[in-house]
C-alpha cells in the first residue's frame, strides 16, 4: 500500500503551457480501488480538445492496480496523491485544496466527458466574467451504453433556489469557479456535493446554461447506492438552505415527479 505519495507534471517541475488568455480548468478525480473506472476517465480526459485541464487525482490508497496505473499516465496528471482518507468527500475537499485551476470540476473515476470537445464547447461560451456553467448529464450503464437522459433535468435558468426541486444539475455536470468552491461539509456522508453546489450558486447570478449533455455518469453512483441516508442528507441541508416548511412543501410535486418518472422508465 502506498501511504503517500505527490508526483507528476507539477512535482517534477514542469509548467504547463497554457494557451494564454484561456481559464485553466481544474479536473478532479476521487478514486478508490476502480482501475477500469480510473482507466475510462483518464482516456476521456486525455481525449479532451481543450488544453488548459489541469488534472489532479486523489487516491484512497488503493490495492487493486489502480496507482500502477496512474504512474502509467503521471506524464498527463498534474498532481497526485496515493493515502488513506477519511471517505469521498474528504478526499474531495484534498482535491480542493491542491487545485490551482481558475475553475474546478469533477469527473471521479469511472465518470467520462460525453464528447471530445465538450471542454472546449463551454468554455468558448463565456467570457471571463462567467462564475458557473452547467448542463446536462447523459446516464450510462455498466457497459457505458446509454440509458437515458437523468431523472432530474437542469433548469433553463439555474440560481440557488432551484434545488428546492431537488439537484437539478448532475455533480459531474457543473463548473465553478475556483474561488467560489468551499470545502465540501462533512457533516453529510452520502450528499455534501448537494450543500456544495447551492453554497457556490447563493454566491453568484453570473451562471451560463451551455445546453450541452456535459457528462456521462455511470448508472448506480454513491448516492444510488446510499438512498435513504442520501435523501435525509439533502433535506437536512434544504431545511438548513430554504427553512423547514417551504423544504416539506417541494417535497410534494418532488415525490410526484419522481413516481410518474419510475412507471414509465423504470428507473431513478
Amino acid at each position: 500500500m502506498v501511504s503517500e505519495t505527490k508526483e507528476g507534471i507539477r512535482d517534477k517541475g514542469s509548467s504547463p503551457e497554457w494557451e494564454k488568455g484561456r481559464p485553466v480548468v481544474s479536473i478532479i478525480t476521487v478514486v478508490y480501488n476502480d482501475f477500469s473506472g480510473l482507466k475510462k476517465t483518464l482516456q476521456s480526459i486525455n481525449n479532451q480538445t481543450y488544453k488548459n485541464i489541469e488534472h489532479i487525482i486523489i487516491d484512497g490508497a488503493s490495492t487493486d492496480g489502480t496507482v500502477d496505473l496512474i504512474r502509467e499516465y503521471q506524464d498527463n496528471i498534474h498532481y497526485w496523491i496515493s493515502e488513506p482518507d477519511e471517505g469521498l468527500y474528504d478526499a474531495m475537499n484534498k482535491g480542493l485544496e491542491a487545485a490551482n485551476g481558475d475553475f474546478v470540476w469533477f469527473m471521479n473515476a469511472g465518470d467520462l466527458f460525453h464528447q471530445d470537445d465538450t471542454t472546449e464547447k463551454i468554455i468558448s461560451l463565456g467570457s471571463g466574467n462567467v462564475d458557473i456553467y452547467y448542463g446536462d448529464t447523459m446516464i450510462v450503464d455498466e457497459n457505458y451504453n446509454e440509458v437515458g437522459l437523468r431523472r432530474l433535468r437542469p433548469p433553463k435558468k439555474l440560481d440557488w433556489k432551484s434545488f428546492k426541486k431537488g439537484m437539478l444539475v448532475c455533480h459531474q455536470s457543473i463548473l465553478i469557479k475556483r474561488t467560489l468552491a468551499d470545502q465540501y461539509d462533512r457533516r453529510y456522508k452520502h450528499s455534501a456535493d448537494f450543500d456544495w453546489v447551492i453554497k457556490a450558486l447563493k454566491k453568484t447570478d453570473s451562471i451560463v446554461n451551455t445546453n450541452l449533455i456535459i457528462a456521462s455518469f455511470l448508472d448506480g453512483g454513491h448516492s444510488k447506492q446510499n438512498i435513504k441516508p442520501s435523501l435525509k442528507e439533502r433535506f437536512h441541508s434544504m431545511r438548513r438552505h430554504y427553512g423547514f416548511l417551504p423544504t416539506l412543501i417541494s417535497h410534494i410535486p418532488i415525490a410526484f415527479r419522481f413516481f410518474r418518472f419510475y412507471s414509465k422508465e423504470r428507473r431513478f
